[in-house]
């Protein structure tokens, strides 16, 4: 099964590869739409210039399309990524909007492509720490809902993270992995990266209540050797 994957460099397009391939799917190439709505509900938006280096690390072809503000333009976008390679579906991340992956299926249906996301309806407190145990290293790349602060914004995902998450989801009702729009992340080494990726520069935007961590330069390195 060749799959292409629709990826915003974020925690759930980047481990949704990690766990197709691990299922003995073949991911050939990523595509990443860059929207010009900077508040668009259909696509990621934060650091998407990133994500040609996580293609490099990850060694895939990285296919993009620039999508004009509006819901049928952005759809439209989509049809031309989809079009693009030759494979049997599309990987996606999705974990529980409707709102997305109604109209990712659209749009492949339209073009006879099946669509796999392997995330769906996953238990979100589960996945919080699916990620820590994949060993991606994720970043809080944008916050935006009540409970949020400057603070996390380039934050470490790691277990105090998931608990602060799990804590604003009891109390002020965050879904736990962002899928109404609280927060974006940014993945910057995973098993799946030949290579890490160092953020050499980056400034927190952050205005009344919400904020983006914007990456101004970065840069692939070498991991450091694991401990056996």
């Amino acid at each position: 099964m060749r799959l292409a994957a629709l990826f915003s460099g974020g925690k759930d397009s980047t481990y949704a590869v990690q766990v197709a391939e691990a299922r003995g799917w073949e991911v050939t190439h990523l595509l990443s739409i860059r929207p010009a709505d900077p508040d668009s509900m259909l696509f990621h938006v934060p650091n998407l210039h990133v994500t040609p280096l996580q293609a490099e690390a990850m060694d895939l072809p990285l296919l993009e399309e620039r999508a004009d503000a509006g819901e049928e333009a952005e759809l439209e976008a989509l049809r031309r990524a989809f079009r693009r390679p030759r494979v049997d579906g599309i990987l996606v991340g999705a974990i529980a909007s409707d709102y997305q992956h109604s109209r990712v299926n659209r749009v492949a249906h339209e073009l006879g492509l099946r669509v796999f996301a392997p995330l769906w309806r996953l238990d979100p407190a589960h996945l919080v720490r699916d990620y820590l145990r994949a060993r991606l290293r994720i970043v809080f790349s944008s916050v935006s809902a009540d409970g949020f602060d400057a603070s996390w914004l380039g934050r470490l995902w790691d277990e105090a993270a998931v608990e602060d998450l799990l804590r604003l989801g009891a109390t002020r009702g965050v879904h736990p992995c962002g899928e109404g729009g609280e927060f974006e992340t940014l993945v910057l080494d995973a098993p799946r990266f030949r290579k890490a990726i160092e953020v050499t520069r980056a400034r927190p935007d952050w205005r009344g209540t919400a904020g983006v961590w914007r990456v101004e330069e970065a840069r692939l390195v070498e991991k450091p050797q694991r401990r056996p």
